[in-house]
């Protein structure tokens, strides 16, 4: 394994993904998109150089080629993708996710379309926000987590303005 590892994540782009993202996620090794993708033709634009992770949303029951929860064995751990929103009510519950995966690194959810990085308890829960023009709070949002050793995961919010 070649490190630094790039990981792009993206959730809720509802038939857009922001340019700014796309070529960001072009220097990823994987890109994971934790679901509400709604056109599948966007997940084209983005061009990991290794590969790509998506799970279904709550509005992707179309994509029947879609898992609902995906893993990602990495250096350091595992990473588990799932939409979130059979784990709660209104809002995915942070204490149910981890009761479902306890013995991962990382779990990425979406739903809300509000970015969050909850690393103080593992696993860690994040939420890269939306990435398309659908609620978005004003700017289109994901994650890029760089594993730099198995010890040394680091996560950067970004958020592009509206076009």
């Amino acid at each position: 394994m070649n490190f630094p590892l790039q990981i792009g994540i993206l959730s809720d782009t509802h038939g857009y993904i922001h340019p700014d993202i796309v070529s960001l996620f072009s220097q990823c090794d994987i890109v994971v998109h934790a679901g509400d993708i709604i056109d599948e033709k966007t997940l084209s634009l983005l061009t990991p150089k290794q590969s790509m992770v998506a799970v279904q949303g709550n509005n992707d029951g179309h994509l029947v080629q879609l898992k609902t929860t995906e893993s990602i064995e990495l250096p350091g751990g595992t990473l588990v993708v799932n939409h979130g929103h059979t784990y709660g009510r209104k809002q995915p519950s942070h204490n149910l996710l981890r009761e479902a995966y306890p013995n991962v690194k990382m779990i990425v959810y979406g739903h809300t379309h509000k970015q969050l990085i909850e690393q103080d308890t593992i696993p860690w829960i994040v939420n890269p926000g939306a990435g398309g023009e659908t609620r978005n709070h004003g700017s289109s949002k994901c994650l890029m987590l760089t594993i730099k050793s198995e010890q040394n995961w680091c996560i950067k919010p970004y958020n592009f303005s509206e076009l």
